[in-house]
């Protein structure tokens, strides 16, 4: 992955992103937008490099990612204004995220995995597994604590009592939205290199670790994002909808 396309090289608050997503379902005007960031993000970053990369990236992920998938940001957009808590706005946030910048899944895929079999992680185990795919890039290394920094502060990898120690928080979100685990699921699939996956297989992915879902394959059956296909071993194999990809 080469570094221009690294992208996400700023801790990014929840605040400011929920502050991102309510300037965008009233302006699609991306100066509008980044007017109105400036001095929220300006109250904790005083330079004006630092404050225009991390307005960048929030543009990037609750308006640009529209380019991606128009149909999942405008479902975005409702499901945000319909959202009855501000948790599932995390949920939003989260999945634009992963449609948008190809590191922060393959931070999060790493993650997932690691938390599968062990309970703590630390940045510097992150940065080898990362390394260990793409090389030694300075860049790289400083977006891995930027990401995981701000997994910190959205509560999905939060600090321990031990210096430099994180424990991932596996499973523990949830919704009472069936529409929002499925949009979360299109997202996922859309970033994810295959085109299908077994359904077993994509409420398992690793990089959706935080979070945990309820729906069943008639839900996914049943939902326009997606198509299901049953294959000659038993399995549905579910894909994306030509409306989601496009």
């Amino acid at each position: 992955m080469p570094s221009k396309n690294i992208g996400f090289s700023r801790t990014i608050f929840l605040s400011w992103l929920d502050a991102t997503a309510a300037l965008c379902l009233r302006n699609d005007d991306p100066l509008v937008i980044r007017q109105a960031l400036d001095p929220i993000v300006g109250k904790h970053l005083t330079g004006v490099d630092a404050r225009r990369k991390t307005i960048d990236v929030l543009i990037s992920i609750w308006h640009k990612s529209a380019q991606l998938s128009p149909l999942l940001h405008a479902d975005a957009l409702k499901l945000y204004q319909e959202a009855y808590v501000s948790l599932d706005y995390l949920w939003l946030h989260y999945g634009l995220t992963l449609l948008y910048y190809p590191l922060f899944r393959h931070i999060t895929l790493a993650i997932g995995q690691i938390s599968r079999i062990e309970d703590t992680i630390t940045r510097d185990v992150l940065k080898k597994r990362i390394a260990s795919e793409f090389g030694h890039l300075g860049a790289l290394d400083r977006s891995v604590e930027r990401i995981s920094a701000s997994l910190t502060d959205w509560g999905i990898l939060p600090a321990t009592k031990e210096k430099s120690i994180y424990k991932p928080a596996r499973n523990e979100l949830a919704t009472d939205s069936r529409d929002l685990e499925l949009w979360l699921l299109a997202c996922a699939l859309r970033a994810h290199p295959a085109e299908s996956l077994p359904f077993a297989d994509l409420l398992r992915l690793p990089e959706l670790f935080p979070f945990r879902f309820t729906a069943n394959v008639e839900d996914i059956r049943s939902y326009a994002y997606f198509e299901i296909q049953r294959e000659g071993t038993g399995w549905d194999m579910v894909r994306l909808s030509n409306d989601v990809g496009t």
